[in-house]
């Protein structure tokens, strides 16, 4: 099988590309990989479709570096049978590899190219695809800012989305549109948040989506309704820990269910964040494709998640 590596040369502050290049140099020599450096947002996207346009022999592609590389990828691969991806993680945000295990299980390289492949769910949010977390409102614009500030001391790297919602808590505390799960309506005016999931986890260390499985082709859809900075400042910090659920103080203003398929509507101006990717969308339809697209992941974490993997 041929072994492609993805790789941001500026994911994990520029050190992606030695990581990957020292971990390769331990590969027994007749391992079929090459390397592909990103020029630049889309490019991996290009790159993986116009290989796969002209190869049909099976490929795995392995995204080295945070979740906009993991997005990337998989919007490379997406429709194309003879693909599969993994995961290297040596970006600044991991959040996807969380529902599998942590990001040292997944940094063997060795364990990686000999790992197997299992079908996991992907959503298709209009034209595109979204593997981990689909979110907008307050999220949205919080994602916006952590990118913006993601380079910068103190404030980026890990802070980074700490900085975001602190500056989402001055500017978007309420946002409007119309969310539909399965064709019940959810919210029809202001609401604060809205998740969609595949993943479970967002922001570095938010379990926004507890419940949410990757492979049961479902979508874990989540509203929250407006509420002062007060009450978002005092539960924020049991939303992180993914108790927001079943935590009795968040139901009033707190709208969960499991579907298949998610509209939105919302005015000019309007942007979903995709995987951490801000992208404005005034509409959108996301539906869940069930097990439509392979990740490969090492035995150990094989054995792990055998409960629903083999499902």
């Amino acid at each position: 099988m041929k072994h492609i590596f993805i790789v941001n040369p500026i994911s994990g502050q520029g050190a992606a590309s030695q990581a990957v290049y020292g971990s390769l140099s331990s590969l027994p020599k007749d391992a079929d990989c090459d390397v592909y450096l990103t020029k630049g947002k889309g490019d991996a996207v290009r790159y993986i479709r116009e290989y796969l346009g002209s190869h049909s022999e099976p490929v795995r592609f392995y995204a080295c570096g945070g979740d906009g590389t993991i997005h990337e990828v998989v919007n490379g691969i997406a429709g194309f049978e003879q693909a599969a991806f993994a995961v290297y993680p040596c970006g600044s945000g991991n959040d996807f590899i969380k529902c599998f295990g942590s990001r040292e299980e997944f940094l063997d390289i060795a364990a990686l190219v000999g790992s197997e492949e299992y079908a996991i769910d992907l959503m298709k949010v209009n034209d595109r695809y979204c593997i981990n977390i689909c979110h907008f409102g307050f999220d949205s614009y919080v994602a916006a800012k952590m990118n913006e500030v993601r380079s910068k001391k103190l404030i980026g790297g890990k802070n980074a989305y700490t900085t975001g919602v602190v500056l989402g808590l001055a500017n978007a505390m309420k946002n409007r549109a119309v969310i539909a799960a399965d064709g019940d309506v959810m919210c029809d005016g202001e609401f604060l948040l809205c998740t969609v999931a595949n993943g479970r986890y967002v922001g570095g260390k938010y379990k926004c989506a507890p419940r949410a499985e990757v492979n049961d082709g479902l979508l874990d859809i989540c509203v929250a309704d407006p509420v002062s900075r007060l009450t978002f400042v005092r539960l924020v910090k049991y939303y992180a820990e993914g108790t927001h659920l079943t935590d009795p103080r968040f139901k009033s203003f707190l709208h969960y269910r499991q579907c298949r398929h998610v509209e939105i509507n919302a005015g000019e101006g309007f942007s979903i964040s995709l995987d951490g990717e801000v992208t404005p969308m005034s509409n959108a339809v996301i539906d869940v494709i069930h097990n439509g697209i392979r990740i490969a992941l090492p035995k150990e974490l094989f054995i792990n998640n055998l409960s629903f993997l083999l499902v």
